[in-house]
């Protein structure tokens, strides 16, 4: 039976066992994810030491229970290599305790003498507590130790007055771009800069698509309008031509113009439609096949990782020109149709020509009542010609249906996903 919270410290030297009750060897310490927050970081793993001396690293889902006298590990295999800690880590016996800290609430120094790592409901371990002793002058050892809340102590985050951008790079290295967006908020000003001058450039864009309005103008106007132009080249152009739409019009002609032609023809499509209709939301780059592909060749198209989730859901079968505006559309093959049917079948024949289309100039009620009567999460955006013109997604429905401003209230409320760090799975 796991306990309910255990200090990490006292932990140190306990047994751990396999599910088949085999030795494994004993723990040594835990890994945490440092933060760009005050909240309670997530324990990733342990530190088990084997019997022939080598430290390797079992993740906290393997772990099955934590008892006063060993720890059980779940069936499956142990990554044998060596432990390292990686750059956005840290361990809490070997740097956490004896750091000093300052209680807030009390005004007062302390030191860390031990970590309570506790579950949570979703079954992630959080560091909730910490063991502190109170310094009084210089000798720590006579100050009268208690346990506190993680939120009642400072100097154990990774924040941003105090720490440079190559440290919050190496922590927002494998997060998601929202959680490095809504992290990047909280930021000031300065060293959000330096984040950003530090990104690269496709990751950047990633992190771009996830920013509040005010953010986004904000950091397109740090950046230089050579560098400006190529983040709006590598962001989805559904979302680049958003962010353009919000620029004083003689700002958003000059980047257009710094564009490759190739890059900024479908910006300047969009750009024709108001935001708010069908045209204004789409994307003109969905998955696009001729009617002689195969399943085989469709299913290839999904599995592309650039592919977002929404837009993988369906593929459009048209007539040459594939790019948008298409030749003579046919209609659209659902994912799991795909999945149905042997990789040698053409598209041709599962084609669903039925499926109800949108007019570019569909306004945002019309699109929204869409995608509730047909259950969709992406859906055709069709000409007066039979063109396909591109592709909307439930996704951008939601982000106009949103009150304005919304991803700043998301960032201030949510502060467990604003910095998330990634759980690692190995060591």
């Amino acid at each position: 039976m796991t306990a309910a919270r255990v200090f990490v410290a006292q932990m140190v030297g306990l047994a751990v066992f396999g599910p088949d009750g085999e030795r494994i060897g004993k723990i040594r310490d835990a890994v945490v994810a440092l933060r760009v927050d005050d909240l309670p970081p997530r324990v990733l793993g342990l530190v088990v030491e084997l019997v022939t001396r080598q430290r390797i690293f079992v993740p906290m889902l393997r772990v099955t229970a934590i008892d006063p006298g060993a720890v059980t590990l779940s069936t499956g295999m142990v990554n044998l290599r060596r432990f390292a800690r990686r750059p956005n880590e840290a361990l809490v016996v070997g740097q956490l305790l004896d750091a000093p800290v300052r209680i807030a609430e009390a005004g007062e120094d302390a030191i860390v003498v031990d970590a309570a790592i506790e579950p949570t409901r979703s079954r992630d371990w959080v560091v909730g507590r910490l063991a502190v002793r109170h310094r009084r002058g210089r000798l720590a050892r006579r100050g009268q130790v208690r346990v506190v809340e993680w939120s009642a102590v400072s100097g154990l985050t990774l924040s941003g007055a105090d720490q440079g951008a190559e440290r919050l790079l190496a922590v927002f290295e494998g997060m998601r771009a929202a959680d490095v967006a809504a992290a990047l908020h909280e930021l000031p000003d300065e060293r959000r800069y330096e984040v950003v001058d530090a990104l690269h450039d496709e990751r950047l864009a990633d992190v771009f698509q996830e920013l509040s309005e005010n953010d986004q103008r904000d950091l397109l106007r740090h950046l230089d309008y050579d560098r400006a132009a190529d983040i709006l080249e590598a962001m989805d152009p559904d979302d680049a031509a958003d962010l353009l739409g919000e620029l004083p019009e003689a700002e958003s002609d000059r980047l257009l113009e710094l564009m490759e032609p190739e890059e900024s023809a479908p910006l300047r499509r969009l750009l024709r439609y108001s935001s708010d209709t069908a045209g204004g939301l789409m994307t003109p780059e969905p998955l696009i096949l001729r009617p002689d592909a195969t399943v085989a060749e469709a299913l290839a198209r999904v599995r592309n990782p650039d592919v977002p989730p929404a837009l993988a859901s369906m593929v459009f079968v048209a007539r040459p020109p594939t790019a948008t505006p298409t030749g003579r559309y046919l209609g659209c093959v659902h994912l799991q149709r795909l999945l149905r049917e042997p990789p040698s079948h053409l598209v041709a024949g599962m084609v669903d020509a039925e499926l109800a289309r949108m007019h570019p100039e569909s306004p945002l009620a019309e699109v929204t009542r869409y995608f509730a009567a047909y259950n969709l999460v992406c859906g055709p955006v069709v000409d007066d010609d039979d063109h396909l013109l591109g592709a909307v997604t439930v996704d951008d429905v939601l982000d106009h249906l949103l009150p304005s401003g919304w991803r700043d209230r998301a960032s201030a409320t949510n502060g467990t996903e604003a910095a998330a760090v990634r759980q690692v799975t190995g060591g």
